[in-house]
């Protein structure tokens, strides 16, 4: 069922009319921009959660279609909002809150137009989640990566700038890889919007399906680079860690960016009934999700600095996501949308910790700038004695924090992290199972490296944790203001009900992935959505101008 549902824009208007508003207010009016970043991201998130509701329309589904300029597809660019699409809203929507309000600490502070920027990047990642339209996609994801350069070299610095300059230049390549990518595929298809292009895809004459297959592979390279999988990820580590706390956070969204364009159009193009090009490159996708699982596990394993951990983890959970959509399996696929829920909160989360625990080691320094451990340090160096040690409250509330954010993270019981892995491993056994199974080998390494990736999450942040929060934690009282702890409780608190919710949420995620692999309804929703009566279009069935 479709319906032609104006909300689906407000996802994309809401932060542009923000940021414009942002602009206006001048230094003396930094809190107040403040309080208006934070209120427009709440209601952003708002919006998320309605037209979430509205597309799931009691468990039968609803994919709403907004007509840009009332003219319809394949002419016009539409916005379409299903369960996927929605789902990520609301993800970006938690996790912008946390950032919007942990920034609102002072972090705002070390540079201009923070909030602007922040807002701008929020358009763009939302209108790339929305867009039905592949230039149009193209389009949203250069104004995200505008407003991240902005904010990774927000407040300068050596580090920083260096990182940054790594950041913009290979997301540079990556743009042009895309622009290449999308003129293959007018050339073959005469079209970009989604809907369009995956119904003349099976209609592609054999003379021409290779020039169709290297415009694909050209996008995929583009989206793999966003969304930092091996090895084309080596940018993603220094600009996450050098970058301030809250745009580190807001950032791990992006890698799910590029994941979710390669989910969509890849199930869109070469669903498992396209004949001639069913599941295209599924092989491919699944030895890179193989290796960048490998290659994220090492890093969280050799870290021991809190937002090193957070960078690999997230790129593990690329990885992960990236092997368990390329098997082709609904099954699997609804565990990993479960899954990227609770990585994407906790990573986010994982980021504040690691600077709020700075605020407690020994070093004496002010909170703001005191360094870090060392990847070399011995952990028993400084070590005080345990007899006789008070830990302020504040302290030991963020050491729970940090308790429940690494059970996420590995995959422990009982939060939501090891909800998912379970829920992943059983569909992987499942598809084992199954009579005739032709992908055994590659479910068999994925389940082997689902539980390795727990087990070295699980070693590297209980060493981390023993650094932080027992040798070197509690020395100093721990400054923690307002804003800060109401990100951190936005991000657990969200990981807490998405427990408690599992049954509801793994129901919704297995719409979603039946959805997916069923492309049919997507297709005629969108080609299927009529322009509203008017000037230019007198009749309701009428064609677009």
């Amino acid at each position: 069922m479709s319906a032609v549902l104006p909300l689906a824009v407000v996802p994309v208007v809401l932060p542009l009319l923000s940021a414009a508003a942002l602009l206006l207010a001048t230094d003396a009016q930094r809190r107040l921009g403040s309080l208006l970043n934070i209120l427009a991201t709440l209601a952003g998130l708002l919006v998320a959660v309605a037209l979430l509701l509205r597309v799931d329309d009691g468990g039968s589904g609803t994919i709403a279609v907004h007509l840009t300029s009332n003219w319809a597809a394949p002419y016009g660019i539409p916005l379409v909002a299903d369960r996927l699409s929605a789902l990520m809203l609301v993800v970006v929507g938690v996790v912008a809150l946390g950032a919007a309000l942990y920034a609102s600490a002072g972090w705002y502070r070390v540079g201009t137009y923070f909030y602007p920027l922040f807002q701008i990047l929020l358009m763009g990642v939302n209108g790339a989640f929305l867009t039905g339209d592949l230039f149009n996609l193209f389009v949203f994801f250069e104004v995200m990566l505008a407003a991240s350069y902005g904010l990774q070299l927000h407040g300068s610095g050596r580090v920083r700038v260096r990182a940054g300059m790594h950041y913009i230049a290979v997301n540079l390549l990556a743009s042009s890889l895309f622009l290449i990518g999308l003129a293959a595929l007018y050339g073959v298809l005469g079209s970009l919007s989604m809907a369009d292009v995956a119904a003349k895809a099976p209609l592609v004459a054999d003379a021409d399906r290779g020039l169709l297959h290297v415009g694909v592979v050209m996008l995929a390279m583009a989206f793999l680079v966003k969304a930092a999988v091996w090895p084309l990820n080596a940018w993603l580590v220094p600009a996450y860690t050098a970058t301030s706390i809250p745009v580190a956070a807001l950032f791990v969204v992006m890698t799910k960016v590029g994941l979710y364009a390669i989910l969509r159009l890849w199930t869109l193009l070469f669903p498992a009934d396209a004949a001639a090009s069913a599941q295209f490159g599924g092989g491919a996708l699944l030895v890179g999700g193989f290796a960048t699982i490998a290659f994220g596990t090492m890093g969280v394993l050799a870290s021991i600095r809190l937002d090193r951990v957070a960078a690999f983890s997230v790129i593990v959970s690329s990885g992960t996501l990236l092997a368990a959509f390329a098997t082709g399996s609904p099954g699997v696929a609804a565990a990993a949308l479960y899954y990227l829920v609770g990585a994407t909160l906790a990573a986010s989360a994982l980021f504040m910790l690691g600077e709020l625990a700075k605020r407690t080691s020994a070093q004496g320094q002010a909170p703001e700038i005191e360094d870090i451990p060392d990847e070399d340090d011995n952990l028993d160096d400084d070590a005080l004695p345990l007899v006789g040690r008070a830990y302020p409250v504040s302290v030991a509330a963020l050491a729970f924090a940090y308790f429940a954010c690494a059970l996420v993270v590995a995959g422990l019981p009982p939060l939501a992290g090891f909800v998912a892995k379970a829920a992943l491993l059983v569909a992987l056994l499942h598809d084992m199972a199954a009579p005739g199974a032709s992908g055994f080998a590659w479910s068999a390494g994925l389940v082997g490296l689902i539980v390795v990736s727990g087990l070295f999450a699980t070693v590297s942040l209980a060493r981390a944790g023993i650094r932080h929060f027992w040798s070197k934690g509690g020395r100093l009282p721990l400054r923690l203001k307002p804003g800060e702890g109401g990100a951190l409780l936005v991000l657990l608190l969200a990981c807490v009900w998405l427990t408690v919710s599992a049954e509801p949420a793994l129901r919704y995620a297995r719409a979603t992935a039946r959805d997916l692999h069923a492309p049919r309804a997507y297709i005629e929703a969108v080609l299927g959505a009529r322009p509203r009566p008017g000037p230019a279009t007198p009749a309701a069935g009428g064609d677009a101008p």
